[in-house]
């Protein structure tokens, strides 16, 4: 039996711009996902700044491998029949300055997997997500047709068939005797 999943090498490409408006007194950079493209060997492996003007600056971060899992199929069916199927990149500031005086952004995860994302967004995390080519949509929609099975649909039993309870989930019981009142003449 063989363990190899489909995997395909990328490379995430992070935008730092510069913050207009009133905002820009207590931030003057923001930092978010721009791309996600198929890793070249040209890349190399290190992160390294692609562009820079005076609003912009674009940073390469080569080396993510994303691999298809037959456990998450379902998830990656939620993606890939999503109106716009895309890439989910988790990603977090590091803490002191690295490649520049400033401390950079450093995707840590690269999926296409709606549990993985929302996992991630439910611990926190910093995930964003950007559209996937038309290729990787395919490549995606190939492997979900191969190994997504619906959970069947349960027929749901009537709701005269279902115990009483009360509030509590405590049996309950009805009774047609009177329960309140005086005796004879009362």
């Amino acid at each position: 039996m063989s363990t190899t999943r489909p995997a395909i090498d990328v490379a995430v490409v992070m935008r730092k711009t510069r913050v207009e408006g009133a905002m820009s007194r207590w931030q003057t950079w923001r930092w978010g996902l721009a791309d996600v493209i198929r890793h070249d060997d040209g890349f190399g492996t290190a992160p390294r700044m692609l562009y820079k003007n005076e609003n912009e600056e674009r940073w390469l971060y080569p080396g993510f491998t994303v691999e298809l899992f037959r456990d998450d199929a379902e998830g990656y069916y939620l993606n890939a029949t999503s109106p716009q199927p895309g890439w989910f990149v988790m990603w977090r500031m590091e803490e002191e300055p690295g490649l520049s005086d400033e401390c950079q952004p450093l995707p840590q995860v690269v999926t296409l997997s709606y549990h993985d994302a929302g996992r991630w967004l439910d611990a926190q995390e910093s995930v964003e997500q950007v559209a996937a080519s038309a290729e990787m949509v395919e490549w995606l929609s190939t492997f979900v047709d191969a190994h997504y099975q619906p959970d069947p649909k349960r027929r749901k039993r009537p709701e005269s068939f279902k115990p009483l309870t009360d509030r509590f989930g405590n049996p309950a019981s009805i009774s047609t005797g009177k329960k309140y009142g005086g005796g004879p003449g009362g």
